[in-house]
């Protein structure tokens, strides 16, 4: 299989990801190559869609998301993302949300989610999240935020973190 950020899936995932994190935090999803050009010209440090795709795909901080389904399920995880699960994209993309988190750890999942949804964003977030070998990691600092398609209708959620440790 050609690498995963090579699919139409991930180029598109990508730019929501990209510009739903903009439009509610100002801020780009990676600094260095910042998605749409508003031209046809090249500049310097805009990046074409499926450049942008790989390197968030390969960036060293975890980007992750998951769709609007009564049980949200992961739509999208970087390799930072699928290493820290110990899951394929396979595994990850048919995985419900809420199993990255233990059980004990949902109801607080579950309020960080409504506040998101809320408020379109916070950057503070930590919590306990467990891998699919059962191994729990503290991510620390994440930003969580809505998700909208191009239209601005909501489309899922996201979660960006570069902060972690194994507990």
């Amino acid at each position: 299989m050609d690498a995963i950020w090579k699919t139409d899936y991930v180029i598109a995932q990508t730019q929501i990801l990209a510009r739903s994190l903009r439009r509610w935090t100002g801020r780009e999803l990676l600094p260095a190559c910042v998605a749409e050009a508003t031209s046809s010209r090249r500049r310097p440090g805009v990046c074409e869609p499926a450049e942008l795709a790989q390197k968030v795909f390969e960036a060293p901080f975890v980007v992750v998301s998951h769709g609007t389904e009564a049980d949200p399920v992961l739509n999208y995880g970087n390799a930072a993302a699928l290493a820290l699960w110990e899951m394929s994209w396979e595994e990850l993309t048919r995985t419900p949300s809420r199993l990255t988190a233990e059980a004990p750890n949902r109801e607080e999942r579950a309020r960080l989610l409504a506040t998101v949804t809320q408020h379109g964003f916070i950057d503070d977030y930590s919590g306990v999240r467990i891998s699919k070998s059962g191994r729990r990691f503290r991510i620390r600092r994440a930003t969580v935020w809505n998700l909208l398609a191009a239209d601005g209708k909501p489309c899922g959620q996201a979660a960006m973190f570069d902060r972690w440790e194994f507990i």
